[in-house]
């Protein structure tokens, strides 16, 4: 996630430069013809254009409206993980006691539980976070063309990563232990084996007498508003923006600049000899809106693909993990993920 107050000029450069130097071409050559040809043809009035700009304007507007909402709702999402997270981890320490034990239960005894449920919830992130990531074929990083390769450096550059980023198998390692981290990671989906694992072990613990039928049912609801957060997060990750709404905006904005010239070289044709020339700088500058706002929504619509438009997983990961830690007393912790470059992972 983006967190500067501004966008530099290099970062607004290497975002659209590229385009800007198609339009200025295309701009520049549709003024030379009409000035050294006179061809008729190569002029439209500019009343059908303003229909059309308008058009596709409004177009774009409803696409970046549903990629801002996706985008929103990814943010949410995980807003309802940490404070959920916040809750197991209150609920554990308060629910599971030795009340209704049979037996005596030592203080590090107990303590160890609840430290096992902690940290397995903790994998549970980073390992939600870990599957998320993975690319689908309608991302950016899965393009086999110049543009997938320009979105590769831009993820170098600002993004996480997946297969470069090594942080989610440690943490898996270090919170699940060696044993459990390699049966769990062998599941198609590892995320969702943990909390099945969770649930496993307050079934152990009612067993025990360590919890009561009512705690123990508040403990599974929490569970189960984890694997609710967890569906809409894979909702959003494996049902794309539709492809229809998603690629023909940027049909539309491709068919409106390369007309766009063509009326704009006239209108200013009239201002005098030179106007031509002016219609250059004007061209760009409106056929480089258009295709930033088309961008805009394009980079928006998938919020968990790994680059600088993510929802910040990794910090929110690394929040919940110090939050739950110091519950458990623990003071050697890690300290919260900073921006690099300017983008919150």
């Amino acid at each position: 996630m983006f967190v500067n107050k501004n966008f530099a000029f290099s970062n607004v450069w290497n975002f659209s430069g590229i385009h800007l130097i198609w339009i200025t071409a295309w701009s520049t050559l549709v003024a030379v013809l009409f000035e050294y040809t006179h061809w008729e043809w190569l002029h439209i009035p500019w009343l059908p254009l303003s229909v059309i700009g308008t058009a596709v304007a409004f177009y774009i507007g409803f696409k970046n409206n549903q990629a801002y909402d996706r985008l929103w709702e990814a943010r949410k999402i995980w807003g309802a993980i940490v404070n959920s997270s916040r809750s197991w981890g209150s609920a554990v320490k308060g629910f599971v006691t030795d009340q209704f034990a049979e037996r005596e239960v030592g203080k590090e005894e107990l303590h160890l539980l609840h430290k096992n449920l902690f940290y397995r919830h903790i994998a549970w992130l980073y390992a939600l976070r870990s599957q998320l990531l993975i690319p689908t074929s309608w991302e950016h990083r899965s393009q086999n063309n110049h543009i997938g390769k320009l979105n590769e450096r831009r993820m170098e550059t600002y993004g996480v990563g997946l297969l470069k980023d090594d942080v989610t198998m440690a943490e898996l390692d270090r919170f699940l232990g060696k044993e459990e981290h390699e049966r769990l990671m062998n599941y198609v989906n590892t995320a969702t084996q943990i909390i099945d694992q969770q649930s496993q072990e307050l079934k152990a613990l009612r067993e025990q007498g360590l919890l009561d039928d009512f705690r123990h049912m508040e403990l599974q609801k929490i569970l189960s508003d984890f694997y609710e957060h967890q569906g809409k997060a894979e909702r959003i990750k494996k049902f794309p923006l539709p492809r229809q709404y998603a690629n023909m905006s940027f049909i539309f904005v491709g068919i409106f600049i390369f007309l766009l010239p063509l009326g704009m070289v006239a209108e200013f044709h009239k201002l005098g000899d030179f106007g031509a020339w002016l219609s250059i700088p004007f061209s760009v500058i409106v056929g480089w809106v258009f295709i930033m706002m088309e961008l805009v929504g394009d980079y928006s619509e998938n919020p968990f693909e790994g680059l600088g438009n993510d929802i910040p997983m990794l910090s929110l990961c690394r929040v919940i993990e110090i939050d739950m830690r110091e519950m458990l007393g623990e003071t050697d912790l890690p300290p919260a993920i900073a921006p690099v470059n300017g983008v919150l992972m």
